[in-house]
């Protein structure tokens, strides 16, 4: 049995505490698994270690204006200072700082910086994700192999393709259908407008550069269906103000979507407060047969068993699970006879960044606060290496007119200060990158020898950073940026390299990788661990590389796609 915390067994016995599956974590992907494995009739657990969290009941600012929170939203000196890494997180507020990790609730030893972005409770970061929801193409799934800098995928975008169209359906992803063989067309809702700016340098960039600068694919409902409808949700209001939880259920996560469609099977468990100690390994069964969980308040440890355990846990997490999870047949961590567990973590390269202003365009405007940005699908290295770095990366972007500044020069004052401080200002754009990464194993997580938190579990080692290929592609987005942007007449263009540790971008990825060969890597093509198969691992950490695209719905179609696999692979008798 892994570690040395004794088990406190329900006195009913084992049976009382059987499931036909457990799924480690409640997030993007535990959500998905759990809606698919009690659709299919599986009496499920969800192990959350954070709180309990009700779509409506626990968005204690959802409905709030700025002007109504203590202290208009900011941060207070206090928090800064007790909270140095979750602070820096894109999104953290006041409005939304309660569905982030304080720094001193799970420690971790970052051997190079490495700033871990957590959200403990039910529904995990499902509730502040950025939702952006573009596909995957035939080429991020081929580039490692075709160009040499990584392990090649098990899977084909037309392996997957079905199943991001089961995913699209369900969450509600907007988008229009612009042909872009970088980044497939899916199953959208009506996306959003461009404004009149956006749509000059959308011309300005495809005429001069034939680049697709488009309305972005975003997991936000602008028109709902049946589906949404049968799920309690409508449409987003344009408010902007996702991460404080949606009491409509614009937008997608766990706690608003699948895990509520989930509950009505009367197939689901939840059971949050329980940190996973490790996953149970039976060596007479040659098979794992459960999950050991200490109780976040109590400590005490139980263990929970069932046929198939789903680990999505978030990446990093993931990770510390199974290499926790030892046995005198897997004294590395669950699974791993490769050697590769906790290596080749990736992420996404968000260093790079521009703004500027437009002149003219004073007499148009926009509606509302559009809660989704235009996206440039990837350019770089595509068919075939054309750079001199490997991968590539996309562009996010935006324009908006700000509040008018005061003129030094005004001599107004009173009701004539105020109307003119009440027009708006001038036209800015911005853009900032998102690269991909080369896996490499030196980029690495592993367990502490001799540190652990406060549930007695070792804590983690963070060992990930930059390469020149990074430094190189961020160069090459700030130069290719000014040039689109100067060309659609933006002015004051300010590249910006921010040189943030890896971490913020919170794209963490691998360290549990998918491939072909059991001896260079850890999952099978339909994420199952090679040595240990009614175990399936079907978040982040299952990443072979991190293409240029947003992951999160990737992690939802591999999930929808593993359960469907394990589940005939019950029936068969043979998990």
């Amino acid at each position: 049995m892994p570690g040395t915390t004794q088990a406190n067994l329900n006195t009913k016995g084992t049976d009382a505490n059987s499931y036909d599956a457990i799924v480690i974590g409640s997030g993007i992907s535990g959500g998905w698994a759990a809606k698919e494995l009690c659709e299919k009739g599986l009496k499920t657990l969800v192990l959350e270690r954070g709180r309990n969290v009700e779509h409506n009941k626990d968005y204690p600012t959802a409905n709030l204006s700025r002007w109504e929170l203590p202290h208009r939203g900011e941060i207070t000196r206090e928090t800064r200072k007790n909270n140095p890494l979750i602070s820096k997180s894109s999104g953290y507020d006041e409005s939304t700082q309660h569905f982030f990790v304080k720094d001193a609730d799970h420690p971790y030893i970052q051997e190079k910086p490495f700033d871990w972005i957590r959200g403990y409770q039910v529904g995990g970061k499902s509730l502040t994700w950025g939702r952006a929801c573009a596909r995957w193409s035939e080429f991020d799934f081929a580039g490692p192999e075709r160009d040499g800098f990584g392990e090649s995928f098990p899977i084909t975008y037309n392996d997957i393709k079905d199943w991001y169209s089961h995913v699209e359906r369900f969450i509600g992803v907007c988008g229009d259908r612009d042909g872009i063989p970088s980044m497939p067309d899916g199953e959208f809702l009506p996306a959003y407008e461009l404004n009149v700016v956006e749509k000059h340098i959308q011309k300005t960039i495809k005429e001069k550069f034939n680049r697709h600068y488009v309305s972005g694919r975003w997991a936000h409902i602008t028109e709902p269906k049946q589906i949404h409808i049968d799920q309690g949700r409508t449409q987003c209001q344009n408010r902007n103000a996702c991460m404080r939880g949606c009491p409509l259920g614009g937008y997608f996560s766990s706690v608003s979507s699948t895990l509520p469609w989930a509950k009505k099977t009367g197939n689901l468990t939840v059971r949050p407060h329980s940190v996973v100690h490790s996953i149970i390994y039976d060596e007479q069964k040659q098979r794992a047969i459960g999950v050991r969980v200490i109780d976040a308040n109590t400590k005490k440890s139980t263990d929970f068993f069932a046929r198939i355990i789903f680990v999505n846990a978030s990446a990093l997490n993931s990770n510390l699970i199974l290499l926790n999870s030892t046995s005198t047949r897997f004294p590395n961590g669950l699974g791993n006879d490769s050697g590769v567990l906790g290596k080749f973590i990736c992420f996404h390269n968000y260093r790079g960044s521009m703004w500027g202003t437009v002149d003219g365009f004073e007499d148009r405007y926009y509606k509302g606060s559009r809660p989704a940005e235009c996206i440039m699908a990837n350019f770089r290295n595509v068919e075939k290496r054309d750079t001199g770095f490997f991968g590539g990366y996309v562009i996010y972007s935006g324009a908006g007119r700000g509040q008018q500044e005061p003129d030094d020069n005004s001599t107004a004052i009173g009701a004539e200060f105020k109307d003119s401080m009440s027009e708006p200002g001038k036209w800015g754009v911005y853009m900032y990158m998102q690269g991909e990464t080369i896996p490499k194993a030196t980029n690495h997580v592993r367990l502490s020898a001799d540190k652990k938190d406060q549930w007695e579990i070792p804590l983690l080692i963070t060992s990930v950073g930059y390469d020149d290929n990074d430094d190189k592609m961020v160069q090459d987005f700030l130069e290719q940026g000014q040039a689109m942007l100067e060309a659609a007449g933006v002015k004051n263009v300010s590249p910006y390299d921010n040189h943030q540790a890896p971490g913020l971008d919170i794209h963490e990825m691998g360290g549990v990788r998918m491939g072909s060969d059991p001896k260079t890597s850890m999952l099978n093509e339909f994420n199952q661990l090679h040595h240990c198969k009614n175990v399936f691992v079907t978040d982040g950490a299952c990443m072979t590389s991190t293409g240029s695209q947003s992951p999160s719905i990737l992690y939802m179609a591999f999930t929808a796609r593993a359960v469907s696999h394990a589940v005939e692979e019950m029936k068969k008798g043979n998990l």
